[in-house]
């Protein structure tokens, strides 16, 4: 029988995607001691002769955020693509809407980045972090919370004992499952539909997105005149996508995007996941706390599931640090529940606005049909509303965490 390996730290962060890793970048130069717990066998890496087919629309915010810990640097030097310009139309209508960043006087609205390009950033600036201790590849089995400690058996005898344990474990949250923490579930009952291609015209540096009867069809510039697509569907229809080879895919993007960029000249291979939102009713106990997909997970409609999460990540290490700097208990319901208050109200916003749209775009009847193409165009004329739509979208209105505010006030963040 094997003997149980025993390790003692402040915080444990069970998951090492996006979120899990920006939450510990931020908290790495403060004095606590972290461990990460990692199911996969490889730690992440990007391929620079192949596109990521899982992209995420990073706003101003999240940028500022990358830009504070030191890791858009690095992102930059891999690879990522401006978009400038939003153009949103109704298939079945005359509703149009442009959005473009020069009229609220932004260079851009954000950038579209592969998720294994920032997955990579975030890794390689823990790895050189003494405080960082890494348990990859791993899985938790059991998880004890008493009112002084949190105590994580993994799944090769080790054992970990912190002050606080994050789930930032996904939608499929152990940690929040372990915690009893209910979810309140939507199933869309669509399925997304993801690709790399390339289109016979350049894509103008512009997100395009068209509501089709079925679903959003988008289209998201990456580098040398590709575009990352998303295309949310029926079930049904999506199996039919998949099952096409790839000169019937391309004519059938093709019409679906209405032709808008000329005809789709190459394509990559095709993925799908399901598509559902879910919100935790809570995000906090006692020594236990929800971030990113394990608190909540939005339709990718906006693109703003990633950016929510780090905005999550963001104020969490904000409560963490001011908590520690003051001497006090991290791992208190008390000192945890700012960060539940904070983030909750941005979050549920988020997720009504966007079933709110799934809603409004994904039916058929006539009466609404002419509503939504008359709101589109109403809201495509009004300038005010339109640059404070932008202004929203680009995550620096409203109650930002400190790490979202690049360079204005960074006492608490300073990363000398």
């Amino acid at each position: 029988m094997s003997k149980t390996s025993a390790h003692n730290t402040d915080i444990i962060i069970n998951g090492g995607g996006m979120v899990g890793l920006l939450l510990a970048n931020a908290l790495t130069k403060h004095g606590l001691s972290i461990a990460i717990v990692e199911s996969a066998k490889h730690a992440p890496k990007w391929n620079k002769q192949q596109f990521d087919m899982r992209v995420s629309a990073i706003t101003r915010a999240s940028q500022n955020i990358l830009t504070t810990l030191g890791v858009w640097q690095d992102i930059e030097s891999m690879r990522l693509s401006p978009f400038r310009e939003m153009h949103v139309w109704d298939s079945t209508g005359d509703g149009v809407i442009h959005f473009d960043s020069a009229d609220i006087g932004q260079a851009y609205l954000g950038h579209i980045i592969e998720n294994s390009v920032i997955q990579t950033a975030l890794y390689k600036h823990l790895k050189s972090c003494d405080n960082i201790q890494w348990f990859q590849p791993a899985a938790p089995v059991e998880l004890k919370i008493t009112p002084d400690n949190v105590v994580l058996s993994l799944n090769d005898q080790t054992q970990l004992n912190a002050r606080l344990i994050v789930g930032a474990d996904g939608g499929r949250s152990w940690v929040r499952e372990q915690a009893g923490i209910s979810i309140q579930s939507t199933d869309y009952k669509q399925t997304a539909i993801v690709a790399t291609v390339k289109t016979r015209l350049f894509h103008q540096e512009t997100a395009w997105q068209r509501f089709l009867p079925t679903g959003p069809l988008a289209f998201l510039p990456l580098p040398d005149g590709y575009s990352s697509i998303v295309w949310s569907t029926t079930p049904d229809h999506a199996e039919s996508l998949l099952a096409m080879d790839d000169d019937a895919f391309k004519h059938t993007l093709t019409e679906g995007f209405g032709n808008k960029l000329g005809e789709i000249v190459e394509t990559s291979k095709r993925a799908k996941f399901p598509l559902r939102s879910q919100h935790a009713k809570h995000y906090v106990k006692e020594r236990l706390v929800l971030i990113g997909d394990a608190a909540h997970t939005i339709h990718p409609l906006a693109g703003q599931g990633v950016n929510l999460g780090f905005a999550d990540a963001a104020t969490l290490a904000e409560i963490i640090i001011n908590t520690y700097g003051a001497n006090k208990d991290i791992g208190s319901y008390k000192s945890l529940r700012r960060y539940e208050r904070w983030r909750k109200g941005d979050n549920v916003l988020m997720l009504g606005v966007l079933d709110g749209f799934k809603h409004l775009f994904g039916t058929s009847f006539g009466p609404v049909r002419f509503l939504r193409n008359v709101g589109l165009n109403l809201a495509a004329a009004a300038t005010p509303l339109k640059n404070t739509i932008m202004r929203h979208s680009i995550g620096l209105v409203g109650d930002v965490p400190q790490l979202a505010k690049l360079q204005r006030s960074q006492t608490s963040f300073r990363q000398d």
